[in-house]
């Protein structure tokens, strides 16, 4: 039985200290230029997307994953008749709004490397559910942001005593909230999210608040335009291994000086780092400037195949709004170069098809990233997106 602090050092690696800095490096270098590409608006319209992946993703690793259009539908407060569908729009809307909250507490200079905010993350998700979303398959219902009071199985793992868990949480902010440095943060958020994972705080919810709270300690260096929940999604047999094989025993008198594996640490770590590099490579592919006029082209060209309303003509003001953000409608319709009533049409369908937003009825317009755009604008990003559904 763990019940000791001791019991799941070493907290940081002992080994390849020099090849982990060099790979967080190359995350923080590319994640700061990703940062500064196109305008913010478009930025924005980003982030919001990503928000729904990380959703979408965090969920479905928990087995509990609804449809993008589904995800869609619940921003606009659109409920399935179905009651499961409904469920899972439900438990996929308050994690958006749950990371929306604190992300803010991170830009108003929170560390999100602590366990208050762990328990900040559980409690900010679960209690944004009624009592019956809450409820686990055993029929428990998960209160928020209470740390658990029995003895739990998690496969062959038996996390900490509850009585301990209290001492546990404290070691880790003795620990991780000293990093100083990115790509000492870097490791360091890796790490916290495992021993997080190997100490189960909660009875239930553990994936997403751990999940959550790696993604707002990402936050101050992906702006929120990357996921990592995505990248764990997509290799989940292999992060589920990694995490197991971090909870090992150390493997004899060369693997470290702790009570478990350092070596199975190290690969988690080289693991979780290489999910960060592929998801920033991968979103600085797709935000490229010269990339993405290419692929609003192919996308205006297509659609323009099939809707009379659409034209060549919408390319360039479309690529000017993600570039150099906002325009007013006149300059956009000066910016097709078509004439008034032609480029005002054009305009209004635009608009209709959410390529083109505004906030208000003649307020100026931004540029748009609508579900059924992504497989051609940002291809590969969202796939499930672009794939039917039953919606009823």
């Amino acid at each position: 039985m763990y019940h000791s602090p001791h019991q799941f050092s070493p907290l940081l690696p002992e080994r390849k200290i020099e090849q982990l800095q060099a790979l967080a490096s190359g995350v923080v270098k590319s994640s700061l230029a990703l940062a500064s590409t196109g305008h913010s608006s478009a930025r924005r319209v980003v982030r919001e997307l990503v928000r729904s992946i990380n959703s979408y993703y965090s969920n479905r690793i928990e087995g509990q994953g609804t449809h993008p259009a589904n995800i869609e539908r619940a921003l606009h407060r659109d409920f399935s008749d179905n009651p499961d569908i409904a469920r899972l729009q439900r438990i996929a809307l308050a994690h958006i709004d749950a990371e929306r909250e604190l992300e803010q507490d991170i830009e108003h200079g929170r560390s999100a490397l602590s366990s208050a905010f762990l328990v900040q993350a559980h409690r900010a998700l679960y209690s944004r559910l009624s009592i019956d979303d809450r409820r686990t398959k055993d029929a428990q219902v998960v209160e928020p942001g209470q740390i658990r009071t029995t003895l739990v199985h998690v496969g062959h793992h038996v996390p900490p005593t509850p009585e301990s868990v209290p001492v546990f949480l404290a070691r880790l902010d003795e620990v991780y909230g000293r990093e100083k440095g990115w790509e000492r943060e870097l490791i360091a958020i890796a790490c916290l999210h495992h021993r997080v994972a190997w100490v189960h705080p909660f009875v239930d919810g553990n994936g997403r608040a751990t999940r959550l709270q790696t993604h707002c300690a990402l936050w101050p260096l992906s702006a929120g335009l990357w996921s990592a929940s995505c990248g764990l999604a997509r290799a989940q047999q292999e992060y589920y291994a990694k995490l197991i094989n971090a909870d090992a025993p150390r493997r004899g008198d060369l693997d470290g000086r702790g009570n478990l594996s350092s070596a199975g640490l190290t690969e988690w770590v080289e693991f979780f780092l290489g999910v960060c590099a592929d998801q920033v490579a991968f979103m600085s592919r797709m935000l490229d400037l010269d990339g993405m006029r290419q692929r609003i082209e192919a996308l205006v060209t297509f659609r323009a195949a099939t809707d009379k309303d659409i034209r060549a003509e919408a390319i360039l003001p479309l690529h000017h709004l993600f570039a150099a953000g906002p325009v007013t409608r006149g300059e956009f319709i000066q910016l097709t170069g078509l004439g008034e009533r032609t480029g005002r049409a054009l305009l209004s369908r635009l608009l209709a098809v959410k390529l083109v937003t505004s906030e208000t009825p003649r307020g100026a317009v931004s540029f748009g990233l609508p579900l059924d755009s992504l497989h051609f604008l940002l291809p590969e990003l969202y796939p499930e997106a672009n794939t039917r559904v039953e919606i009823s």
